[in-house]
């Protein structure tokens, strides 16, 4: 099951947003918290607005209960943020593809958090990106997996958690032959696509994977 989830920070391009989410015209739709706001402006009409709506506007409330939203509140002290709540929820309705937006801007904190849950260990099993205008980050596991995209696409390949050794790669500028990306040195940051698709295999580790086309009619990922 398709689902989007919407958080409360910045959508990136708007327009593009709209334009990839045509794909997605049966996709449940979850916001977290304030994230009901990037919903409408998306023309989204969440069923379920997940969070302590401590930045829920009134006017929102009202739109979103009108429109038959299902709010879903939860103590203001709590141990998760209010994104994380939400993809939970998706795993508990049966979500099994999931794209998050409005996940990024705002307080670098809470930026960081947001990209780190695509980590979360019970959302493992979930096909889980982060969309940010055109571009696409995700966390690639063993063994790897394909990159789909045009010729001068950006690649980003970020080690997670700590060094990832031997990885290899097949279809970018600047190759990996079962080379170490080091936690902490950027030097898997803006690698370029050499055709329309690339592999990347690893066999430990986790690497966040983050694509940006150089083109937005021809966006791409995974």
């Amino acid at each position: 099951m398709r689902t989007i989830v919407v958080a409360n920070g910045e959508l990136g391009d708007a327009a593009i947003l709209r334009a990839r989410l045509a794909g997605w015209p049966e996709a449940r739709v979850i916001a977290a918290d304030g994230g009901s706001t990037n919903c409408l402006e998306l023309g989204l009409q969440p069923e379920i607005t997940v969070g302590d709506l401590d930045s829920l506007d009134p006017s929102i409330r009202s739109e979103l209960e009108a429109g038959g939203a299902n709010l879903l509140s939860s103590p203001a002290r709590k141990d998760q943020i209010d994104l994380e709540l939400a993809l939970l929820h998706a795993r508990e309705i049966g979500a099994n593809r999931v794209v998050v937006l409005g996940a990024l801007g705002g307080r670098l904190d809470m930026t960081l958090a947001n990209v780190l849950l695509l980590t979360h260990p019970r959302l493992s099993e979930l096909d889980l990106q982060l969309w940010h205008g055109d571009q696409t980050a995700w966390i690639l596991r063993p063994p790897g997996g394909d990159v789909n995209g045009e010729a001068g696409d950006l690649l980003s390949l970020i080690p997670l958690g700590g060094d990832v050794p031997r990885v290899l790669t097949h279809g970018l500028e600047y190759p990996l032959r079962n080379e170490t990306l080091s936690f902490g040195p950027a030097r898997g940051v803006s690698n370029m696509l050499t055709g329309r698709t690339a592999r990347v295999e690893l066999r430990a580790g986790l690497l966040l994977a983050v694509h940006t086309p150089v083109n937005p009619s021809h966006i791409g990922g995974v």
